[in-house]
């Protein structure tokens, strides 16, 4: 059982971190750590049963994954394709794609360097696969705890209900997805409402070059036509990203009751990474997700990873620097 204890422990840490503050990557990052060494712990304690079953059960999890890779790059592709038709050729559509081709860039430098074997092949191939393996673990980290995230209940009062806006359609029309963020918006006030009080609803997002108005009022046109009281809806018409929906809705609650506290709405694919930046900037509340359609999701995913890595790119650089001088390691020493 000695085995177990790293894992025992990092997932003891994990939930006292989660009891804290939810609203941290490196949550995901402690409880992928703790996965791992459970499983580090179940493959030692099989390996070192010296069962005479040993090597079919390693040659099956073995077969399993690659199995699993080659689903992955397929699936990949395929959501790439239905991406690009359904939704055009922007370069954050791609994403799956890039992801289907990059993972068999790996696959094919590895085979190419173990069959090769030559200093400079063995010394790329190191680098990439390490490089490959800690993208992956992030990835997984983050798909897991954003799945774990989105399901943790909000339990306290609010006096706020904020739903962050996206693009509108035809400059005036508020499209499907954002749609489902102002339903989830109202279903969310309802629940608050009947715990005593009447939260506003704070409806964000400014006009873009392209839009007849600001989201936000698009948004409470809706609300109304819907049947929601419109005195009941603030608009915060100044914002253009999210961590600007953020700062602004802030202000006005804030102006409002400073004490106060909010549920911030948006889409599931969106919402862990919006809570992250509602920590940071110091919002008090918690962030819950809408539903998004099932070919939209793995694409927005990535672009939501892609963009956290980014938040945090300091510390992911210097693990690629790391594993880069890893490779180089390999490459003297072969």
């Amino acid at each position: 059982m000695l085995a177990f204890a790293p894992a025992a422990l990092l997932f003891l840490v994990f939930c006292v971190s989660v009891l804290l503050e939810r609203r941290k990557f490196s949550n995901a990052v402690v409880l992928g750590l703790a996965v791992l060494c459970a499983l580090g712990a179940l493959l030692y304690r099989l390996v070192s049963s010296e069962s005479p079953s040993v090597p079919y059960v390693v040659g099956a999890l073995v077969a399993l994954g690659a199995v699993a890779l080659l689903v992955l790059v397929c699936f990949l592709f395929l959501n790439g394709v239905r991406m690009l038709r359904k939704e055009g050729r922007s370069p954050s559509n791609l994403l799956s794609l890039l992801a289907a081709l990059a993972i068999l860039g790996v696959v094919a430098l590895l085979a190419t360097a173990a069959a090769v074997r030559t200093p400079v092949l063995i010394g790329l191939a190191t680098a990439a696969g390490g490089l490959a393996l800690y993208f992956a673990f992030l990835f997984l980290c983050f798909v897991c705890y954003a799945f774990l995230y989105g399901r943790l209940r909000v339990r306290r009062k609010a006096d706020f209900v904020v739903v962050l806006g996206s693009g509108l359609i035809g400059g005036s029309t508020v499209p499907p997805l954002l749609a489902s963020r102002l339903k989830r918006g109202q279903a969310v006030h309802a629940r608050l409402a009947k715990r005593g009080g009447s939260p506003v609803l704070i409806t964000s997002g400014g006009q873009g070059p392209d839009e007849k108005l600001p989201e936000s009022h698009a948004m409470a046109d809706h609300l109304v036509a819907q049947g929601f009281p419109a005195e009941l809806v603030e608009r915060e018409d100044r914002s253009t990203n999210t961590e600007e929906n953020l700062r602004f809705s802030k202000a006005i609650m804030e102006k409002a009751k400073p004490d106060y506290r909010c549920v911030v709405v948006t889409n599931n694919y969106h919402a862990f990474r919006a809570a992250l930046t509602a920590r940071r900037v110091g919002i008090r509340g918690q962030v819950v997700g809408a539903p998004t359609a099932a070919y939209f999701w793995p694409n927005a995913m990535l672009r939501e990873f892609t963009a956290i890595l980014v938040d945090y790119r300091q510390s992911n650089a210097a693990m690629c620097v790391i594993i880069v001088l890893g490779g180089v390691a390999a490459w003297y020493a072969s």
